[in-house]
């Protein structure tokens, strides 16, 4: 029979019934997970194999198993009614499309779908139906003061480390306690936010604005207070996103960084050299903290099981007098010294943040 979208909303159902971040769809090869930061096989038994095996029309009895590979033709079946025209459209020019899409009782997914040596295929992330709070995220207690500031509040960490879930939770908290003007640019939209206090306009790169840098500029023209940018990607977006900064707003926006150093240094080394030491004095001046996070094991829920969930971990620079003056002198090889000293004003190093994660028994021991 040919597949439908029952049998790829089946294959997420499983996919998030094993706590998997990730389901990793490619032709020829059966479909896996991302389960605990390991790739694993999708599933077990026979819901898996019924499921794979319905989109393989001339597939025998006797090879009806849980390894059952998916064919091109049945992911292409898949997956371009999950896209809109425009996104059809970038695929079938460029071979490769970010796009999101909503499945009712599971929340939504963000999706890449490209061409490869076999034929198509397409990782599927999972974004939860609700947005979670800052207290059920335990983010730093001192991140709801720097969310009153204006100026750039940067969300660090590798691929994977939950930013987007901990910046959708920052744009609710303001949602909920201020009354503000909040533009999101993101590539796709992954939360959508109900405007509760405050009105919230989401925009989509590739659907809504050419890039990161366009829908920056159109957003300063837009009365905004709030700037969330999905990604610091190029040195225009980061340009501008500095300029939003110094001007008044409050500019959200992530980097794969593992460090506040790193996070300073990679900012400043986006542009010439005849430029980085005003870049310094303007990010001295325009930045407001660095929250870098990892996601480590929680703690089993019983004594002998292994940890089926992950937590995040925090590490956190708040742009203090000190701070900033080694951002302007250069000194970022400083600035972990700083946050090691720096608890009175909220700040702490990751090495600190995970020895009090598992201290308080929210991480599995090392």
């Amino acid at each position: 029979m040919p597949p439908t979208p029952s049998h790829l909303n089946t294959l997420l159902r499983l996919a998030v019934a094993q706590h998997a971040s990730d389901l990793h769809l490619s032709a020829g090869l059966p479909p896996m997970a991302r389960a605990m930061g390991a790739l694993v096989p999708l599933g077990s038994g026979a819901a898996l194999a019924d499921e794979t095996t319905s989109l393989q029309p001339n597939t025998s009895p006797s090879s009806q198993t849980s390894t059952a590979s998916l064919t091109h033709e049945a992911l292409l079946a898949l997956l371009t009614p999950l896209m809109d025209a425009p996104a059809q459209a970038r695929f079938a020019k460029g071979h490769e499309v970010d796009f999101a899409f909503a499945v009712e009782g599971l929340g939504r997914f963000r999706a890449n779908a490209f061409m490869q040596q076999h034929g198509c295929g397409a990782v599927l992330r999972h974004i939860p139906q609700h947005t979670p709070t800052l207290d059920a995220l335990q983010t730093p207690r001192v991140l709801p003061e720097l969310l009153k500031q204006v100026g750039l509040l940067l969300v660090t960490g590798p691929t994977g480390s939950g930013k987007s879930t901990t910046l959708a939770a920052m744009v609710q908290h303001l949602n909920t306690t201020t009354q503000q003007h909040i533009v999101t640019l993101e590539d796709p939209i992954e939360f959508v936010h109900t405007s509760a206090q405050c009105v919230i306009t989401q925009r989509e790169i590739g659907t809504h604005s050419h890039s990161f840098a366009h829908a920056l500029r159109a957003a300063l023209r837009e009365d905004p207070d709030v700037i969330l940018v999905g990604e610091l990607r190029d040195l225009d977006t980061i340009r501008l996103a500095l300029t939003a900064a110094e001007t008044g707003h409050l500019v959200l926006a992530s980097l794969h960084t593992r460090s506040a150093a790193a996070s300073v240094d990679r900012i400043v080394d986006v542009f010439d050299a005849h430029e980085k030491a005003l870049v310094r004095t303007q990010l001295s001046e325009a930045l407001v903290g660095v929250i870098t996070q990892t996601l480590c094991p929680a703690a089993p829920q019983h004594t002998g099981s292994a940890p089926s969930t992950r937590c995040a971990v925090f590490e956190t620079l708040v742009a203090t007098t000190a701070i900033r003056n080694l951002i302007r002198e250069g000194k970022t090889a400083q600035m972990q010294s700083a946050q090691q000293t720096g608890a009175a004003h909220g700040m702490q190093t990751m090495a600190q943040a995970l020895q009090e994660a598992r201290a308080k028994g929210r991480i599995a021991a090392a």
